[in-house]
């Protein structure tokens, strides 16, 4: 779940074997809406303050480098960028957490320009999932955001 609404291209179901006397449909797939850590969360609307807006997710094998992760896969949540950052294709947006924290890895994508490619840039910073609430979350990524897209003359 995103600010209340189902992720486009995310369905997660529970499949389980448990005998229930007189249940209905044991073999039917219920859903399960799972919502983000309140730290998650500060970073999701963080997002939607500058303007982003949610494009879908999916999940990926394999493992990010440098991260807490112990599953082989992870989910990517891609946002649209609003027009201050006009140089931008899309962002992609992943968190891998533990009990103690998580690690938020941003991936940029710039759009291809008429005489270059497109390429993508990676950031990665540790949340403390009990104490994100110090930062303010929207200065944070413009900032860090700004400074990437100028340095690299995207905006």
């Amino acid at each position: 779940m995103i600010d209340g609404q189902a992720l486009r291209g995310m369905n997660i179901g529970v499949s389980t074997e448990l005998a229930i006397a007189r249940a209905v449909d044991s073999s039917d797939l219920d859903p399960v809406n799972v919502h983000p850590l309140p730290a998650q969360k500060a970073i999701l609307d963080a997002f939607i303050q500058l303007g982003f807006r949610f494009k879908s997710a999916d999940m990926e094998r394999g493992h990010i480098r440098g991260t807490r992760q112990k599953l082989p896969f992870y989910q990517e949540i891609e946002f649209f960028p609003p027009q201050q950052y006009r140089g931008l294709h899309q962002v992609e947006l992943s968190f891998v957490a533990d009990d103690q924290a998580m690690d938020v890895i941003l991936e940029m994508d710039k759009k291809p320009g008429l005489f270059s490619e497109g390429s993508d840039t990676f950031r990665s910073f540790k949340v403390g999932l009990h104490d994100y609430q110090g930062t303010d979350w929207a200065a944070y990524l413009n900032q860090w955001l700004s400074e990437v897209g100028s340095r690299r003359n995207w905006f």
